[in-house]
């Protein structure tokens, strides 16, 4: 038995005990044993998509069997790598790690990339995970050239790190609460290096975002728009969210992921107490399915005939694994493991007849642009590896 089909079957059988407490456990062994073939036939397409600096698998149209592949100057285009590290990580294959050596490299260049703020997901994603596996002087050199690359960014003035550069009709110095993921480089970057000034960066745009990003209720503004010559705050809007005013499931979990990562550097009780508290708006949300997997945007009108996010409940579930590590929350765990337990269905899973280097269906990308709508989306896979990673 290799250790994918372990690691599956332990998961059935955590399953199967719950199960038969509620004396539905022959049901819960066809599901386990359903799901543990599907999740195998699903990772084994990762190994099998063509290596292609510029052909990142992003998303795809199932309808019309279309994936969407990007360059490495895409956000997203260091998940794939990540996607074949965790496999590697999670079963022992060494064939995922061949791959991922060969998919890592090509998201070198965005070390140097100034034009985006997002060199945390395009490096760290790739070399993150390659560094937690093999520890290479080489993968260390582009993290820590990536953290210089991204303080490039950051305006003291603002206390923030620059988000996107373009709508400068509408914005004048936006950041958005997807740039706490962003920290994770300069964090791990001071601890490489021992140059405490990437980590004093990435608490300076923590604290900026901690001040102005968040609602009485806990939930967070998608974009804040500052001043750049004051530093004071312009405008609390969306890009992604149904409008400024309503609560875009993904980037709460992005909020709780990244003051959780946050706290595990710096230990500041502060983003601790902010994780928990958007932690528990999100659980507790009167919108929230029951299984655990948010509508796109818990204000959206249409629900409940809203498209779901998959990975919006991904990023959140790993997120909370770490959480519930410092505070022993068995509600954050509960979570967690609901989502995990959804998840692995044919109602999430991709259909095994579906040749694509995908493993969930059902994540929303940009909904107010009609973009990559109820679809396979590679970040909802890398958070679900990076939570059973977790879980283990």
């Amino acid at each position: 038995m290799n250790k994918v089909s372990f690691f599956a079957l332990i998961l059935g059988f955590a399953l199967l005990a719950t199960a038969c407490k509620s004396g539905i456990n022959s049901t819960t062994k066809n599901t386990a044993a359903t799901a543990e073939n599907l999740l195998e036939t699903r990772y084994k397409m990762l190994l099998d998509y063509p290596v292609d600096s510029m052909s990142m698998p992003r998303s795809m149209t199932i309808k019309t069997n279309d994936i969407k592949k990007v360059p490495s100057r895409d956000w997203t285009s260091g998940f794939f790598a990540g996607n074949l590290w965790q496999l590697y990580r999670l079963t022992g294959n060494e064939e995922y790690k061949r791959q991922a050596e060969k998919w890592t490299p090509f998201s070198k260049k965005e070390s140097v990339n100034r034009n985006s703020h997002d060199v945390g997901f395009k490096v760290y994603c790739a070399y993150g995970e390659a560094l937690k596996v093999e520890n290479k002087q080489e993968y260390k050199d582009v993290i820590i050239k990536g953290a210089e690359t991204l303080c490039t960014r950051f305006d003291a003035k603002v206390g923030a790190i620059r988000s996107w550069d373009f709508n400068k009709d509408i914005w004048d110095y936006p950041v958005i609460i997807d740039n706490m993921m962003n920290l994770e480089l300069l964090f791990e970057a001071t601890k490489l290096s021992g140059n405490k000034k990437y980590q004093d960066i990435a608490i300076q745009h923590a604290n900026t975002t901690l001040k102005n990003q968040f609602r009485d209720d806990h939930s967070c503004y998608h974009v804040i728009d500052y001043n750049p010559t004051t530093g004071a705050v312009r405008k609390k809007t969306t890009l992604q969210g149904y409008n400024d005013d309503s609560v875009w499931a993904r980037g709460q979990g992005w909020a709780v992921y990244g003051f959780t990562m946050s706290y595990r550097y710096t230990k500041d009780p502060a983003y601790l107490k902010q994780a928990e508290a958007t932690a528990q708006f999100f659980m507790t949300d009167k919108n929230l399915p029951e299984d655990g997997i948010p509508y796109w945007d818990f204000r959206d009108p249409a629900i409940p005939n809203s498209a779901r996010d998959v990975s919006a409940a991904t990023v959140m579930a790993s997120a909370l694994y770490e959480l519930y590590s410092y505070t022993k929350n068995k509600s954050y765990l509960a979570y967690a493991d609901k989502v995990i337990a959804t998840l692995q269905s044919d109602k999430y899973i991709l259909d095994p007849k579906i040749n694509a280097p995908f493993i969930f269906d059902h994540s929303t990308g940009n909904w107010p642009k009609h973009d990559e709508i109820d679809e396979p989306i590679i970040y909802a896979d890398y958070y679900f590896l990076e939570a059973l990673l977790r879980k283990k």
